[in-house]
């Protein structure tokens, strides 16, 4: 006999940054996932177009090895011009499952920072 666990996901944590010609949205959210032998901490990035009608496209997906606060878990992200996103996050136990170099015409930059360096947001 199998014994079921709870399972159940949060978001712990959500954020959104505009291109700056207004045509584009990048959204990012950090899930806590819960469940016996299955509980995560991943962190989601998005791109959505202005035009409603298509679905966001994930970007990049982080997972966190351990329980860690929400604001860890967070994704700085930044637009250099319309077609530039760097994307940047605190370094440490985390995975990279995902990450896009290019979606959609944007360019995508990726940055890991230890927790030492200041953020210049």
């Amino acid at each position: 006999m199998v014994a079921a666990g709870c399972h159940g996901s949060d978001v712990i944590w959500s954020a959104e940054a505009p291109s700056p010609d207004g045509k584009l949205m990048a959204q990012a959210r950090t899930v806590a996932r819960s469940g016996f032998g299955t509980g995560s901490i991943d962190t989601f990035v998005f791109l959505k177009w202005d035009d409603s009608a298509q679905a966001p496209v994930e970007i990049l997906e982080l997972t966190v090895e351990s329980e860690t606060p929400p604001q860890a878990t967070a994704v700085q992200m930044k637009w250099t011009d319309p077609t530039h996103l760097e994307l940047s996050y605190e370094g440490g136990h985390r995975a990279i499952n995902f990450e896009a170099v290019r979606c959609g015409g944007v360019n995508i930059k990726l940055h890991e920072v230890s927790k030492s360096e200041p953020n210049h947001d």
